[in-house]
């Protein structure tokens, strides 16, 4: 089947990730606020968005998303989810130790914080909406750096 396919190159790179959160005002206290993230846009209760190095993290109000667009030049078909998501951010060994005592200090409930059988690190945490959180180091899925 794939034979007759047109030849195309394989992506490089993610550049959204989007998790669904229906209080948006928790979610920009949680990522803007503690994680320090840098807010982009945020429309109403439709969604709040993130820059995250060169890529965007996209918070969705999952009962607002599923409405048409009210902006024709922008024709984004309707979309997502219901459920808990999950994203993983890079941070070196020392920043994920600073963020654990960040989150910690602000009654964030740490799930789990552990070393892989490769030896890098990763601490896990709920967002407000129920999503899992990772902070891991970048070579989680390959060899130290």
């Amino acid at each position: 089947m794939t034979d007759r396919l047109p030849p195309a190159p394989a992506p490089s790179a993610i550049l959204e990730a989007t998790l669904y959160a229906e209080d948006l005002d928790l979610a920009e206290a949680f990522y803007g606020t503690l994680l320090g993230l840098e807010c982009i846009q945020r429309i109403g209760k439709r969604h709040v968005f993130y820059r995250v190095g060169p890529a965007v993290l996209l918070i969705f109000n999952p009962h607002q998303t599923v409405l048409p667009p009210n902006n024709p030049r922008l024709p984004v078909p309707a979309h997502g989810a219901h459920g808990h998501g999950h994203v993983c951010f890079t941070m070196d060994r020392e920043a994920i130790e600073m963020m654990q005592a960040r989150l910690l200090t602000a009654n964030v409930t740490i799930d789990t914080a552990f070393d892989w059988p490769n030896g890098a690190r990763s601490l896990y945490v709920r967002d407000p909406a129920g999503n899992s959180v990772e902070f891991a180091e970048s070579w989680l899925w390959g060899e130290p750096g």
